[in-house]
């Protein structure tokens, strides 16, 4: 029997900066603002790498060359919409799924809307780790609002 549907997270935010800069600051420049203690592994340093397109990786990669798969870009729409699959520290067929709408409000104004769902996929434990991601996208937020915001 499947496991009842649980909520996606959506989390919201506006940022001081045009919507194409926070595309690209997300994704072209990933390693810079993701934080070192959302990793997957306990070396470093790591480098985070998004693969720009559809059906791209997103992954670790460590000073020995190894590569810790974390999800698998669904959408790529640039500068508007980025969709991937996130499976962190978990199989693929469990992965949950993430979408990012980057909001043009103002030339130099954006919101960023994210919806983070699948939770059902991971059955009984579903809840507990839409709350840990909850915290997670708590704590990784904050840096990519600095590295968005930060003048050029």
């Amino acid at each position: 029997m499947a496991s009842p549907p649980i909520p996606p997270l959506r989390v919201s935010l506006d940022l001081a900066c045009s919507a194409e800069h926070a595309f690209h600051v997300w994704t072209s420049q990933i390693a810079a603002w993701w934080p070192k203690d959302h990793r997957a592994t306990s070396e470093t340093p790591t480098e985070v790498v998004l693969e720009p397109r559809q059906g791209g990786r997103l992954f670790e990669r460590t000073p020995s060359g190894r590569e810790v798969d974390w999800g698998e870009i669904t959408v790529w729409d640039p500068p508007r919409r980025l969709g991937y699959l996130w499976h962190l520290r978990r199989d693929r067929a469990d992965a949950t799924e993430v979408e990012i709408q980057f909001i043009s409000v103002a030339p130099d104004a954006a919101r960023l809307e994210i919806v983070h769902a699948g939770w059902e996929r991971l059955g009984a434990a579903g809840n507990d780790w839409r709350d840990r991601n909850l915290g997670g996208w708590n704590g990784l937020l904050p840096s990519f609002v600095s590295a968005a915001e930060r003048p050029s």
